[in-house]
């Protein structure tokens, strides 16, 4: 299978230098790091995809039975890895991207060396001591919603997942790439994500780690970050000056700044 057609592979930056793959979260593309690209292109030899079903991929190959959990997504950035020969890339991977980058550098260590997780979260549902942010009756009822009228739920929960209201053109965004999804498949998609529990994988990381949260985050709220952070062996915490789930579009500049530290000091 050609896996650069398949996931919309596109490579970019410096060809000798080390590499960065860049992981998009639910219902968004390789797009969304356009603001993240050019801080990293001199130094760094840059990797965008596309997960099967998002962005333009090809709608082709996707199966429901495959994508129904987080495995499929990870065994998506497993072949672009292998079919590119990449060795210890640094996988950036936004919101569920960061767990699914856990699952791949644990299915393939040799072809990731680090990862930086920007607003992860491993479980969206409350368990005892535990939080989330959410009640399991809560991610019911967005499902419900979410399958029922996908448009329709796309266009409220956007703004909210964003934040940022006083910068509405953000929500905008948001909603136009949830909008450009394929309903069905989006809606798989989003129960392998927020049905998810990620805890236990988070224990077997052994690769330096970056964990990027937002000082407001509707999605991702503090306290999953400083779970993260604990859980993940030897990780560093950065909290950004930034509120909503989407801290590469609404704050570029400090996004950029923590990932290319974090960058810096492993070379």
């Amino acid at each position: 299978m050609d896996i650069d057609r398949r996931n919309n592979v596109t490579v970019t930056g410096n060809p000798q230098g080390p590499v960065v793959v860049l992981a998009h979260g639910f219902g968004c593309d390789q797009n969304m790091w356009r603001l993240t690209v050019p801080a990293l292109v001199e130094n760094y030899r840059v990797v965008l995809f596309d997960y099967v079903g998002s962005g333009r991929s090809d709608l082709s190959a996707f199966s429901a039975a495959r994508y129904s959990s987080l495995d499929g997504y990870a065994q998506d950035v497993v072949d672009v890895c292998e079919a590119l020969d990449l060795r210890d890339a640094v996988f950036v991977g936004h919101s569920v991207s960061a767990m699914i980058g856990v699952l791949a550098a644990d299915r393939a260590p040799e072809r990731i060396g680090a990862l930086v997780m920007v607003a992860p979260s491993p479980r969206y549902i409350d368990d005892e001591g535990y939080r989330g942010g959410f009640s399991a009756q809560d991610i019911d009822e967005l499902l419900e919603s979410l399958e029922a009228n996908y448009l329709g739920w796309s266009a409220a929960m956007a703004p909210v997942i964003m934040g940022n209201a006083e910068r509405p053109e953000l929500g905008e965004e948001l909603t136009n790439s949830f909008c450009a999804t394929d309903p069905e498949m989006a809606r798989v998609f989003a129960r392998a994500t927020f049905l998810s529990d990620s805890r236990d994988d988070l224990k077997k990381v052994t690769v330096p780690t970056l964990v990027l949260e937002c000082t407001q985050d509707a999605i991702a709220p503090r306290e999953v970050g400083a779970y993260v952070h604990r859980t993940v062996p030897g990780s560093t915490l950065v909290t950004l000056d930034a509120t909503g789930h989407c801290p590469h579009l609404s704050a570029p500049e400090a996004t950029n700044e923590a990932i290319t530290g974090f960058l810096a000091e492993l070379r």
